[in-house]
């Protein structure tokens, strides 16, 4: 579910850009749900298996090599940025929607079949709130306005031209500013992080009847 969420919000970018009249990433394999061309060995391997085990299997997160995208290749550079700036972060509120519908679809169907495929679709429904939750924190986590991530892209455009130029320059820091975030101001993540919490929250009262499990506590593994 992790990997299914950040490569989809790659190949977002990339597909949002080609629309906007770049084709780099197409042009360097991007363009795919395929996750080989977007697996990072840090973000998309090593932090999330890390944080897997460190949780004792409560929690896991991580990151793709991010898609190349060269702006001045846009049609209209303004419009063209924001919208592929934001595809990423609308495709996981979009998969975490659609992950909610289906485990409502696949309790209704245990429920046609008699019930006799429950174990079957307890599995999936397990699944598929991992989809939730992962897709919902991916999505506000990169809506937070620090470069490199989408946030700082959108806001850029909103800000005057010698304040914009010099926020932007902040991205040759790379995620120093993200790790920073992170570890000196916990505090504050967990604040910028509460539409994901109560996102999730709200999905899963909507879901929770149709779950196939017998009074199944739904934050179970």
């Amino acid at each position: 579910m992790l990997l299914f969420a950040l490569v989809a919000h790659e190949f977002a970018h990339g597909w949002a850009a080609y629309q906007q009249g770049d084709d780099t990433a197409y042009k360097l394999g991007r363009l795919t749900l395929n996750p080989i061309p977007h697996i990072d060995p840090i973000y998309t391997i090593a932090m999330p298996v890390f944080l897997w085990f460190m949780s004792h299997g409560a929690f896991t997160f991580g990151g793709a090599r991010p898609v190349p995208v060269v702006t001045r290749n846009f049609r209209n550079f303004r419009r063209g940025d924001l919208i592929v700036s934001s595809a990423g972060v609308v495709t996981n509120f979009m998969l975490a929607l659609a992950c909610a519908a289906v485990f409502a679809i696949a309790g209704e169907v245990n429920i046609l079949i008699g019930r006799v495929g429950a174990p079957t679709v307890d599995t999936l429904q397990r699944m598929l709130v991992w989809g939730i939750q992962l897709n919902l924190i991916l999505g506000v986590f990169n809506l937070i306005p620090i470069p490199p991530l989408d946030g700082s892209r959108i806001l850029y455009h909103f800000l005057p031209p010698a304040m914009g130029a010099q926020y932007r320059s902040l991205d040759r820091f790379g995620f120093l500013l993200v790790l920073a975030l992170l570890y000196f101001f916990r505090g504050a993540v967990a604040v910028l992080m509460f539409p994901a919490s109560w996102a999730l929250s709200h999905l899963l009262e909507l879901v929770l009847p149709f779950a196939a499990g017998n009074g199944w506590n739904i934050f179970q593994r």
